[in-house]
């Protein structure tokens, strides 16, 4: 039968002690029900005889499983069926559809008031529990579980206690914990009978009856009805039926047991708050927090060691190894660390005290590398930046971080960084010749990095890592990623960017060869996907975003081009159906694929998950469970411990937890706190998910207006701030869309500004522009009269225009501006198409590619699509520099010459 059927009906199962006279029966039946339907005059009594005492296992279970069969759909609204047991006793089971009540004590039927009926109104679009945890295989399955005998009798209490358990779960409607039970429970609507729909759970309460028991839904019409029934001693008992398609059965058990906890707190002291009603037995907190807990991996050294310390054993073991290879450049083990013993000195010739931030503003290249080893050499803590950030924002990094000393060359940073000194690489090289040797003993706890992330004040926030953080990750993947000397890594990633850390020092702590790859090659997927054959690349770590470049680019090159044999995925959300093409042509046997969810505060990563075509199907969130030396846990926002599938804010404890947030005590103290339940030292990560019964985490997105655009994380506050920091600007919003739903490349910020005076909105961009890095600048900047704002006071988005093409120059979306009006130069006209596509706006001759939305992203798509259309190579370099559509058309023009 299928599961309408069965939502529709209900049933009851009636004792009837002694002997029962059939016919009689039989009679009254087709009489009774004769009255409420003329159709059921006629009703038949099916009789069947069952060898077993009314008392035995296997006879309750005959009548469960007829109570539980559905009415077939072109049959009548009743069915009815004697069960004859050995003992002369016997049930009497009726089945019915929801239109029809029976009354089991006098044996009467009638048609159901809609107020009365127990079947509750079907919702408009299906509901989906969001802490369910379902099991899509168990479709069309129904369960049936006990609650607890002996609970409070009284029917609002019991729907008081649901409702705030689901409040809890946060499907329901919210609860004022502030107010004591007893001003709850009155405040209450009283109970009438019937089901509520108190979130996605339906909660029915009626009087029980002797010799009686029914089921209200033979399928629930919501994921799962709570039925209780309330006995004449004052006590209740209940069963919770549910689909395991919808709701897990282990979830199901636990969220039962909590109405009951929750229950008979409720009823033992009316006079207790709200907010300290717990939700979880003390057993089943200890269970939840060892669930999140994975202990640390070998010893507990890692404690005590220093990156460098480490790093000095690998040269030891492995003093001839390359460990380095940058262009042309090839360096050993033993070639590396003696450059940077030489920068280490140099640094302390310059009087660079051990402790100090020591600002690193380089490209990608071999000196990268050699300074921060340099600067953790030295017992300093190396401070990285992306040359590519505004002048303003290297400003106010070197000036945040107190660093006296800048390693760079000077290109791109800023000219009046008074009382710093900025050197390059060969010069503290040179310095370091003449002085003499310095060892020191080692502090894991001394920092190791300061890495600036997006912060919601408009200026980002400075993250300090220790030594000891870094020895713990790695050690916590080597055995089971099976990282070591034959590895190849690559460093693809900025310097600035955290993921950097896992690349340079997983590598090179492991004994492996890094591979660094320069920044245009990084947006080529091509030149990257060459460089990654060419080098016999072994591990690989990529935002989701770069690697379905990557798959695009690998498909037409043979399956076993690539060396590849362990992807880490990381930066952003991972959409696993992009994974399809990958498994197509990889075995996950041969090409191991590790999602891993992590944030700077907690060291880079803090779980594990390995992807499978079957994740693809299950098209899940799973990250997987906490590291070796990790921990993680789902809180409420009052920090209380949440139960397994309820969403709530991740807080990640143990080896990886960060020192502070640099020169940001107020906020060091409200994101590092002391663990409640006895986890040590906590960060509140501001990042949503759920915990599955295996301890594994789904992550679930952000619960502030932090996102994530191509592995960037990014604070919506702080590009809002800086728009306001425009003299002009009365109001802003900002707000995350996607030209196409679902594609990451398509992923832009869009802004919306109230300005006064003679500002426009190519101003306020202009102004971004000098303060946020290139990810961070707005895709449009939208004027509107003022932002709109919900009954709340906090911005409706849903008011907001759509964006404007505010971002465009002077003279943008003049198609033909160059051109011959006549649509005669087809180059010109196909590249304007091209780039009209990509950026979902009309695109002149005059407009820049950027200023109207575009990103790397979009430019290997642009770049993909000339090919297929027979236009010249274009490389992304070449792009980049001729990003004006009119000098782009000249650029291909030229190449086709």
């Amino acid at each position: 039968m299928s599961r309408s059927q069965a939502t529709s009906c209900h049933s009851l199962v009636v004792r009837l002690p002694g002997a029962v006279e059939a016919g009689e029966l039989a009679r009254r039946l087709r009489t009774a029900a004769g009255r409420a339907r003329a159709e059921l005059a006629g009703l038949p009594l099916w009789e069947e005889r069952v060898d077993l005492p009314a008392g035995h296992p296997r006879a309750a279970a005959r009548a469960r499983r007829e109570a539980e069969r559905p009415l077939r759909a072109a049959g009548p609204p009743l069915r009815a069926v004697l069960l004859r047991y050995a003992d002369d006793a016997a049930d009497l089971v009726l089945v019915a559809r929801h239109e029809l009540a029976v009354d089991g004590a006098a044996l009467t039927f009638a048609e159901s008031e809609p107020e009365a009926s127990a079947t509750p109104v079907a919702p408009a679009t299906p509901v989906a529990l969001e802490w369910g945890l379902g099991e899509p295989a168990a479709a069309g399955a129904v369960a049936e579980l006990p609650l607890p005998d002996g609970l409070p009798g009284d029917a609002t209490l019991l729907v008081g206690a649901a409702a705030l358990v689901l409040a809890r779960y946060g499907t329901g409607a919210p609860v004022d914990e502030a107010q004591d039970v007893s001003a709850y429970l009155a405040g209450r609507p009283a109970y009438e009978g019937g089901v509520l729909d108190l979130g996605g759970i339906g909660v029915l309460v009626e009087e029980a009856r002797a010799g009686q028991w029914r089921v209200a839904q033979l399928a629930p019409a919501l994921p799962g009805l709570l039925h209780l029934t309330v006995g004449a001693d004052g006590t209740a008992a209940g069963v919770l039926r549910h689909r395991p398609s919808e709701l897990a059965p282990v979830v199901a058990s636990r969220f039962a047991d909590h109405v009951a906890h929750v229950a008979r707190q409720l009823a033992a002291d009316p006079g207790r708050a709200l907010e300290t009603v717990e939700l979880l037995t003390p057993a089943e907190a200890e269970h939840v927090l060892a669930l999140g807990v994975t202990p640390p991996a070998g010893s507990a050294a890692s404690a005590v060691r220093t990156i460098d310390g480490l790093f000095a054993d690998v040269v030891r073991e492995r003093p001839d190894a390359v460990a380095l290879t940058a262009g042309e450049t090839s360096l050993r083990y033993a070639e590396l660390d003696a450059l940077a013993e030489r920068t280490a000195a140099g640094l302390r010739a310059l009087g660079v005290a051990p402790g100090s931030m020591v600002g690193v503003a380089l490209e990608r290249d071999a000196d990268l590398v050699i300074s921060l080893l340099g600067v953790l050499k030295a017992g300093c803590a190396y401070v990285p930046m992306d040359l590519r950030y505004p002048e303003d924002r290297l400003r106010y990094t070197v000036g945040n971080a107190g660093a006296g000393v800048v390693i760079g060359t000077g290109g791109g940073l800023p000219a009046d960084l008074d009382g710093v000194r900025v050197v390059t690489p060969a010069e503290l090289r040179a310095l370091g010749d003449a002085a003499p040797a310095a060892p020191r003993a080692e502090d894991g706890a001394a920092p190791a990095y300061v890495i600036y992330t997006s912060g919601s004040t408009g200026r980002p926030k400075g993250v300090v890592i220790p030594h000891r953080n870094v020895a713990a990750l790695v050690e916590a993947t080597r055995g089971d990623l099976r990282l070591g000397p034959d590895d190849v890594w690559t460093l693809f990633h900025s310097s600035a960017f955290d993921f950097s850390v896992w690349e340079i020092w997983g590598c090179l702590l492991t004994g492996g060869r890094l591979v660094v790859v320069d920044h245009w090659t990084t947006r080529d997927p091509e030149l990257f996907h060459a460089q990654l054959v060419r080098e016999r690349v072994t591990v690989l770590s990529q935002t989701p975003s770069a690697f379905a470049q990557l798959v695009e680019t690998d498909r037409p090159s043979p399956a076993d081009a690539l060396a590849v044999r362990l992807v880490v995925f990381g930066g952003e959300p991972l959409d696993v159906r992009m994974l399809a093409p990958w498994f197509a042509r990889h075995s996950p046997t041969a090409c191991r694929l590790v999602n891993m969810f992590g944030i700077t505060e907690t060291t880079v990563h803090v779980t594990a998950h390995t992807v499978t075509p079957a994740d693809v199907l299950a098209t899940g969130r799973k990250v997987g469970p906490a590291l070796p030396g990790w921990s993680l846990s789902v809180r409420d926002p009052r920090g209380r411990l949440l139960p397994v599938g309820v969403p709530g804010e991740i807080w990640v404890g143990g080896a990886g937890v960060a020192d502070r947030y640099l020169g940001q005590p107020e906020l060091t103290a409200r994101r590092f706190v002391e663990d409640p339940y006895g986890g040590g030292r906590i960060y509140r990560s501001g990042d949503r998910g759920r915990l599955r019964p295996d301890g594994a985490l789904d992550h679930l997105g952000r619960l502030d207006s932090q996102v994530k655009v191509r592995g960037h994380r990014i604070e919506l506050d702080e590009i809002r701030n800086v728009l306001l920091g425009h003299p002009d600007v009365t109001g802003a919003a900002t707000v995350l869309n996607h030209e196409t739903p679902g594609d990451a490349a398509t992923a832009r910020i869009d802004a919306y500004v109230a300005l006064r005076g003679t500002a426009a909105p190519a101003d306020v961009l202009a102004h971004a522009r000098g303060v946020l890095p290139g990810y961070m600048v707005p895709a449009s900047v939208t004027a509107v009269p003022a932002i709109p704002l919900t009954i709340n006071g906090k911005v409706d988005t849903a008011a907001l225009p759509a964006p404007g093409a505010a971002a465009a120059p002077a003279g943008a979306g003049a198609a033909t501006d160059g051109a011959d009006p006549d649509g005669a130069d087809p180059l010109t006209d196909q590249v304007l198409k091209l780039w009209s596509h990509a950026l979902g706006a009309e695109v002149g001759l005059q407009d820049n590619f950027f200023e109207l939305g575009g990103n790397s992203l979009l430019v290997i798509r642009v770049l993909r699509e000339m090919r297929d259309q027979g236009l010249p190579k274009v490389t992304t370099q070449d792009f980049y520099r001729n990003s004006t559509a009119g000098r782009f058309v000249e650029l291909v023009r030229d190449a086709r010459g």
